[in-house]
């Protein structure tokens, strides 16, 4: 694959034009075409041991988005006075990530994974089965099931972060959402959307559209010098 000219420029730019957008333009709406290239972006992004522990759930319907608002202060405008990017968003969603009931090594939604997915030889998925229950019990010592959680979590950033830098490339806002109580998105994952929380729990949320206007402040970040260290 040859580098396009330009291509550092462009990288750059995207990244300053990206920030964290609370309001967007209820009348802009991405086109299916560029919301797929920014969903395959996210599908083709690495994870750890390529085992893919997340989920994208895209909330498109304005009565499943509102039964996430009075718990999701991060995305319902309360720190704006507006209806948030549950309200203005063109796409609205929530990554999940995998628990220990899939990601546990050894589990038998690993085995159809190595067989289906990756498609495996019998003595290569031997080798992975032996070096991630290494991983898990002793390299990284993430065992339990809040540990195997937060470790798809993880995941699931890799995930998102490249979906909106693909958004960004694509002149697409975009925003990543922490504020929301766990407990009571997890229990309406559950009650409403079908989500099986044996397996699933949510990850961030997450808001793509359009600006509906310009960030109000500068963009600021340490220095190079205090955020890189060579040796």
């Amino acid at each position: 694959m040859s580098v396009r000219p330009n291509v550092q420029l462009q990288i750059l730019e995207a990244f300053n034009f990206r920030h964290a957008t609370k309001v967007f333009d209820p009348d802009r709406k991405i086109s299916d075409a560029d919301f797929e290239t920014i969903l395959e972006a996210g599908r083709l992004s690495p994870t750890s041991f390529g085992h893919e522990p997340f989920k994208i759930l895209v909330i498109q319907s304005p009565d499943k988005r509102e039964l996430l608002r009075e718990f999701s202060w991060g995305a319902n405008g309360m720190m704006n006075g507006s209806s948030g990017q549950l309200g203005t968003a063109s796409h609205f969603g929530i990554i999940l990530a995998s628990t220990a009931a899939t990601m546990t090594a050894g589990s038998d939604y690993l085995q159809d994974h190595y067989r289906k997915v990756k498609q495996l030889p019998e003595d290569v998925i031997e080798l992975f089965n032996g070096a991630y229950g290494k991983f898990q019990s002793t390299d990284h010592r993430i065992t339990t099931e809040r540990e195997i959680t937060d470790w798809s979590g993880k995941q699931a950033y890799i995930v998102l972060a490249n979906m909106m830098t693909t958004a960004a490339l694509m002149g697409i806002d975009s925003c990543p959402i922490e504020g929301f109580d766990m407990e009571l998105t997890t229990q309406t994952l559950a009650e409403h959307f079908g989500v099986d929380i044996s397996k699933w729990k949510p990850a961030v949320m997450f808001a793509f559209g359009y600006r509906a206007s310009d960030p109000q402040f500068p963009k600021t970040r340490r220095p190079m010098a205090e955020t890189v260290n060579w040796f």
